[in-house]
């Protein structure tokens, strides 16, 4: 493995524990209420919201995430609806910060990152760029930690690939100005996550929030909790 300098963190299911369906279902249902008086079927609504991340996974680099969303949004439901892009941003300034109930907290998040840093690692938060930055902001927050510990926190204003497009971590890398193969991937998804060796990462996987669909093998990558996750730091920091 050449020397690590970068640690890039997923947030999601590993610095902000989390059961994702809880979460979604919290999060849609309060966009669902807020969008209403807008005259916004929930249904069509979710339907809409899901196919706009689907937008953004396809994305193939040539427009923003924001672009690639809003595009298939205003497809889906009029392109009158784009009118209505500040009051979702609205949504995730305040309604939005409800859905923090139905996440958890581990306070060994933030020590492991300030490990890393103490370590002499760059940190930087590669969350799946699906949300826009106050929604992630706002997680990060949620999570225990100030955005600005890291260089980096991938939005979908910035970012033009998702997880596990493998160019998604070789732009992380680069916006960074580090070779991939100089970065450790921390998460918790066997698909989302894994993705980043196809570019030369190291990977680490937190199995606290694990997400390992069928058919991948956890057991083929380096793996553990937050103490195992510190040792591992410790142990490149010391080669």
């Amino acid at each position: 493995m050449a020397d690590i300098t970068t640690v890039l963190f997923d947030l999601d299911g590993t610095l902000l524990p989390m059961d994702q369906e809880t979460f979604v279902h919290a999060y849609l249902g309060l966009l669902a209420q807020k969008m209403a008086p807008l005259g916004y079927d929930p249904k069509q609504l979710v339907k809409a919201i899901w196919s706009g991340v689907g937008a953004m996974a396809a994305n193939d680099g040539s427009r923003t995430n924001e672009d690639a969303f809003w595009d298939d949004f205003a497809a889906r439901l009029g392109a009158a609806r784009l009118n209505d892009k500040p009051v979702f941003e609205d949504f995730y300034a305040h309604e939005f910060q409800q859905a923090q109930p139905s996440c958890g907290y581990d306070e060994r998040a933030a020590e492991t990152v300030a490990l890393a840093q103490n370590l002499g690692f760059r940190v930087a938060l590669a969350t799946n760029p699906i949300f826009p930055a106050v929604a992630t902001l706002s997680r990060v927050r949620w999570a225990g930690m100030d955005p600005d510990t890291f260089e980096l926190v991938t939005t979908y204003e910035d970012s033009r690939t998702c997880k596990p497009n493998p160019a998604y971590f070789s732009e992380v890398a680069e916006r960074l100005g580090v070779a991939p193969e100089h970065c450790l991937m921390v998460g918790n998804d066997l698909t989302e996550d894994t993705a980043a060796a196809q570019v030369g990462m190291g990977v680490f996987i937190l199995t606290d929030s694990l997400i390992a669909p069928e058919g991948t093998d956890l057991e083929a990558w380096e793996h553990g909790g937050f103490p195992e996750l510190q040792a591992y730091l410790r142990g490149i920091a010391a080669r």
